[in-house]
């Protein structure tokens, strides 16, 4: 699976949580190239906020381990709340169009986990977006329908129930066209005030979110950064919300 992390509180350099920790998201991926078939190679993508009101995003498809240019940037970009990813493909192309995190005027938006069966799928989802939505749509992948899915349903105005909506519409177009395989979903969705962080699956073995609370920021991160008790496993089958204050508030994701 992919791996991913996000961060709000005191701006910070990015390599701060990217490079230096001990199991960093860059050693994860180092790790991942051990296994046999297993790698988080397919990709990595960047998104930060600084001053301006759309965030920053870089995306590259060479493996982030072997990628100097963002060793670099990391160093010298300092943002108050940014996202990173590592990529691992589940059968959607290797290009920086479906590299996340996906942007959309002020959100941004990754994904860990898989639509199951998504070529069965893809039309039913597709046809649900409106023409301009639909021609947004910059990559292949079973992620970034997701998102529009989310913002045709309402992202920008009540977030908690675009996501309600969209995961009963996933559910719905894989009962008709009869997809056995699971729906899982660790997403985190910015609009640069505010986190919505979702864990769940059809099959109830979510994809791990972990966060981390200190006085002055949150971290949230597929796997713990470090080895200590501050990391706690965020419940499955929720929605929480991270307020700009860090104020955590969960919610029953509840499919209707």
């Amino acid at each position: 699976m992919s791996r991913w992390l996000a961060y709000h509180g005191n701006a910070i350099y990015l390599d701060e949580l990217i490079y230096q920790p001990e199991h960093s998201l860059i050693h994860q991926t180092l790790e991942e190239r051990k296994a046999v078939n297993y790698v988080n190679g397919d990709g990595f993508g960047l998104g930060w906020y600084a001053e301006r009101e759309m965030p920053g995003r870089y995306h590259e498809i060479i493996p982030a381990w072997a990628d100097d240019n963002l060793r670099s940037l990391t160093h010298h970009i300092c943002s108050h709340r940014f996202m990173a990813h590592v990529r691992f493909s589940t059968g959607a192309e290797v290009s920086r169009a479906n590299c996340h995190p996906f942007i959309y005027q002020q959100w941004m938006f990754l994904h860990n986990g898989q639509i199951g069966s998504f070529d069965k799928v893809r039309f039913t989802l597709e046809r649900l977006l409106s023409e301009s939505l639909y021609n947004k749509r910059v990559g292949t992948t079973d992620s970034e329908i997701i998102f529009l899915l989310m913002i045709k349903n309402g992202l920008q105005n009540d977030p908690i129930a675009a996501i309600n909506q969209t995961m009963y519409e996933i559910e719905q177009a894989m009962q008709e066209k009869e997809v056995t395989q699971p729906l899982q979903a660790s997403i985190c969705i910015s609009d640069g005030n505010s986190f919505w962080v979702v864990r769940y699956s059809t099959d109830n073995a979510a994809p791990t979110i972990y966060i981390k609370q200190t006085l002055d920021s949150i971290t949230l991160a597929s796997e713990p950064l470090e080895q200590n008790e501050q990391w706690l496993l965020v419940p499955k089958q929720q929605i929480l919300h991270i307020s700009k204050k860090n104020t955590l508030t969960f919610h029953d994701l509840i499919i209707d």
